[in-house]
């Protein structure tokens, strides 16, 4: 384990030896992919939202039992989520450091994380949103380009990030086609305060992936993955598999029986009622702009993760993916990931310093 050889503001503002986030993943980043990311010395976040609120406090508790007192970790929340400020709640009684979002949370609620010390960094896709959270009050974003796996957009990170450092004076974290050292040598040129990666920690040793999911991956390159919006009603950026080429033909009517049996599904994994969940679906309609039909097509995304992600299944499951899938190559454990990826930029950015004037 390297000891610190980047400082940023992010790094200063979280309290993390390297400038580095794993990103909160439904399904993958649980508590031992993130305590292992925790102490190698990044930032890991966990993944709440396939989690119900007391699986989330278990989590939270099993991550602080794995990792020295104090060390920093995340939790990544659901904005619109009924239970969100309970949620909050349960990072301040818990000392958990970052809150992360995938949508902006409401002013207030940033301001209740921030007078108990929590660090509030919602993700967004454009300039805008930055300047937006930034003036209710968050301490740091996360901008995701379009190589990014998930729910993603069209534009590359190269040419969001900058908009978005030209946006804001609180630190950005890039993300969205980041797996090495000369990566994060790049962002941290830019002016970025650090990187976030999924794909390149999903494909670790210490991630909970089956193993024959993670060899799936290992064998796709550049051209392997996709972008849908018919698995959720979103733009979702995933492996390119059989199942995914079904559902990319298949008709609205098609997909219709097994929307409706993956509400049923993901209803009872989570342990929400129906008015909970009508609730939420009311919440995603109106903060994301989503049509009934894509709020019903949103339920099919927990449970065919989790189909693939968890239980191995990958002929009834996707895999979400960034595009980074096409140049990973081996398994490392995160400690010897973040190493390498500092070491790395470390060093890329001392023979950039060379060329100076």
């Amino acid at each position: 384990m390297i000891e610190q050889l980047l400082r940023t503001p992010f790094t200063d503002l979280v309290g993390v030896r390297h400038p580095i986030v794993q990103t909160g993943m439904g399904w993958v980043s649980g508590p031992r992919l993130v305590s292992a990311t925790a102490r190698a010395g990044g930032l890991g976040i966990l993944a709440s939202a396939t989690m119900s609120f007391a699986e989330l406090e278990q989590a939270i508790l099993e991550v602080k039992g794995r990792i020295p007192d104090g060390t920093p970790f995340g939790v990544n929340l659901r904005a619109d989520a009924g239970d969100a400020a309970d949620r909050c709640r349960l990072l301040i009684d818990h000392g958990v450091k970052v809150a992360s979002f995938a949508l902006a949370p409401k002013p207030e609620l940033i301001a209740r994380l921030k007078e108990h010390d929590v660090v509030v960094m919602p993700s967004i896709g454009a300039a805008k949103h930055a300047r937006k959270v930034a003036a209710w009050g968050a301490d740091a974003v996360m901008v995701q380009g379009g190589e990014g796996g998930g729910h993603t957009g069209p534009v590359p990170t190269t040419l969001l990030l900058p908009t978005v450092l030209d946006a804001v004076d609180i630190p950005v974290v890039a993300s969205g086609g980041f797996f090495d050292g000369r990566g994060l040598a790049a962002a941290l040129s830019y002016g970025a305060a650090g990187v976030g990666m999924g794909t390149r920690f999903l494909l670790t040793s210490d991630s909970a992936v089956p193993q024959a999911v993670k060899e799936l991956y290992l064998g796709h390159d550049l051209t392997g993955t996709v972008v849908t919006a018919k698995v959720d009603g979103m733009p979702h950026r995933m492996l390119r598999t059989a199942l995914v080429e079904e559902i990319e033909g298949g008709s609205t009517l098609r997909r219709l029986a097994p929307t409706v049996r993956r509400t049923w599904e993901f209803k009872r994994d989570s342990g929400m009622s129906w008015p909970q969940l009508i609730s939420d679906g009311r919440a995603m309609r109106r903060t994301q702009g989503r049509t009934l039909a894509q709020m019903t097509l949103a339920a099919n995304t927990p449970t065919m993760l989790k189909a693939g992600l968890v239980e191995g299944d990958t002929g009834a499951g996707v895999l979400a993916s960034g595009q980074v899938v096409g140049v990973i190559d081996d398994l490392p454990s995160c400690e010897e990931l973040i190493d390498r990826i500092v070491t790395r930029a470390a060093e890329e950015l001392g023979r950039a310093r060379s060329y100076v004037l």
